[in-house]
């Protein structure tokens, strides 16, 4: 299985000892969003995890420990980092900041294990179309040689966001395109490979990727290990990664992030970053007595060479 550190919150910025712990213990559990007393156990061990997915936008808290779970597990590196500032992203450090790290992350683990996400793409006044273009090629020149690809996508309009960010500023198709085909033109320029995240828009025609961040065949070369070809429905609409875990949890995220689509509002994710226990084997929460625990179901993905022992 396929386990995911940071699409519910920024685990490695703020929760890094808490997950190097449960590394160290060998397992983990998770409480289902949307059935809160369930409660799924994870065996947190190189026989049962094919790989560990990582994404955040500050790998700095982590980076001298990285190493006690690189050399155990495989892993990917998803590295968040955006054309906003402090107005949009106040927890998140500065552009310059975020790159310098990102050079420290590949002296550990190396280019093809990382990926940029430029991601979401949004618009107000400030943050204009060519505002866009502009700090993208910035960012790609610094950037190009020490990923092995980039991906972006257009912000959804949920409906949370007409209270967190009254000024953003709907897309046109018009706007979509433009945005396509600079930063397909941009890619191009640096060697840079270029996809989409979650999007059914064809943007081929400007040399960039259909979706499909996490998928079995990049990680696979990524670490030099090989995955059975695997067919899948991907995690949500538009999406093509393959299933993975995640051990975090929702509204625990102290980044402020305004876009945010894993808090419902800044209080709520501060008052639950306060529960926050390194020790417990539940991110800023605890078991309670009516709780009722499960095994996740951990297959292999691995082409191993009796598939037999998948089933044990």
């Amino acid at each position: 299985m396929l386990i995911n550190t940071g699409a519910r919150t920024d685990t490695v910025q703020y929760f890094s000892d808490w997950l190097l712990n449960r590394f160290r213990e060998g397992f983990v559990y998770s409480r289902n969003p949307l059935f809160p007393k369930k409660v799924s156990r994870y065996e947190l061990t190189p026989q049962k995890v094919d790989c560990v997915i990582f994404c955040s936008k500050n790998y700095s808290p982590i980076l001298p420990r990285l190493h006690e779970i690189t050399e155990r597990f495989n892993t990917y590196f998803f590295y968040t980092i955006t054309a906003y500032g402090k107005d949009i992203e106040p927890g998140v450090p500065s552009l310059d900041q975020s790159i310098d790290i990102l050079y420290k992350l590949e002296n550990l683990v190396g280019k093809n294990r990382i990926v940029w996400r430029y991601d979401p793409i949004l618009l107000t006044k400030k943050y204009t179309v060519q505002q866009h273009l502009i700090t993208f090629g910035h960012m790609a020149a610094r950037l190009s040689a020490h990923v092995s690809k980039c991906v972006f996508s257009f912000v959804e309009f949920y409906e949370k966001l007409q209270f967190n960010m009254p000024e953003l500023q709907l897309f046109t198709e018009e706007d979509m395109d433009t945005l396509a085909e600079g930063l397909g033109s941009i890619a191009k320029k640096y060697r840079l490979p270029l996809q989409t995240c979650a999007m059914k828009t064809d943007y081929s025609k400007y040399g960039i990727l259909p979706s499909g961040c996490v998928t079995l065949d990049e990680i696979g070369k990524a670490n030099g290990v090989k995955f059975r070809d695997l067919k899948h429905k991907g995690m949500r609409r538009g999406c093509s990664c393959m299933v993975n875990h995640d051990i975090g949890a929702y509204n625990t995220c102290p980044n402020g992030c305004r876009y945010c689509y894993a808090n419902k509002n800044p209080q709520d994710a501060s008052k639950n970053f306060a529960l926050y226990n390194p020790d417990s084997p539940i991110l800023c929460d605890s078991l309670q007595a009516d709780d009722e625990i499960v095994y996740g179901n951990q297959p292999s993905f691995l082409d191993i060479p009796n598939p037999q022992l998948d089933l044990f």
